[in-house]
């Protein structure tokens, strides 16, 4: 057990001048692809919620795609698919960017947590309570400033608590980064287990450190609600 912590999980947890350590790729795909998906999702979601039919009926049909689909299948066919076809291997920049495993692992998971971040939004956004952009078009308010100014504000604050719990999946969605033989957590645990067969240690301590960066994202949102949703109501 102490030569497998010595070989495997000292160097990936810490990195080292040669390679990024496996906690932060772990790290990285999450906060990467959440931001990605995030900055997506905002115009997305005022599409989705007061948008003409030809708006909302495309962003309708690309979040019920991906999130009707498994994550896994949509990592397998953006990682292994796209890159077969023709036309994708033989363009430089597309033959390029999806050939590479990183690049492929961050599209997947990014299209994916973007595809249910719109629906959350989109949710917080119709919840607007009348009586806010009533008072906002009474002062002259409208169209891009009335969402940027007023409804967006407000419906990102209510949408909060929800999208904690999006970051949080996300995060433990990265564990699927190992198809795509990304180094992230699980995949340094599945080669100390094939090295050693000691699925106890090996599975154990990648346990523990997805539960470490959990309790970090709950905390780091708790003090966020704590601080803009401190003039609502509590029940």
């Amino acid at each position: 057990m102490i030569d497998l912590i010595k070989q495997y999980w000292q160097p990936f947890l810490w990195g080292s001048p040669n390679h990024i350590s496996g906690l932060a790729m772990t790290l990285w795909l999450t906060v990467a692809s959440c931001v990605m998906g995030f900055a997506l999702a905002l115009p997305l979601s005022v599409g989705r919620a007061a948008g003409p039919l030809w708006v909302r009926w495309p962003i309708w049909l690309f979040t019920f795609v991906f999130r009707g689909t498994p994550l896994y299948i949509q990592l397998l066919i953006i990682y292994s698919a796209i890159y077969g076809l023709d036309f994708v291997r033989n363009t430089p920049g597309l033959g390029a960017f999806f050939k590479d495993a990183l690049n492929c692992t961050i599209l997947a998971f990014t299209v994916n947590t973007c595809a249910y971040t719109t629906e959350l939004l989109t949710g917080a956004v119709k919840a607007t309570p009348r009586g806010e952009v009533e008072a906002a078009r009474s002062l002259g308010l409208a169209g891009i400033s009335l969402y940027l100014r007023i409804i967006l504000p407000s419906a990102l604050r209510r949408a909060l608590p929800a999208y904690s719990n999006e970051v949080i999946l996300m995060l433990h969605a990265t564990s699927l980064a190992f198809t795509a033989t990304v180094p992230d957590i699980l995949k340094v645990a599945r080669d100390a287990y094939a090295d050693f067969y000691l699925p106890f240690p090996a599975f154990g301590i990648a346990a523990i450190l997805y539960a470490c960066l959990s309790l970090t994202f709950i905390s780091l949102f708790r003090k966020a609600e704590q601080k803009w949703l401190r003039h609502l109501p509590t029940t």
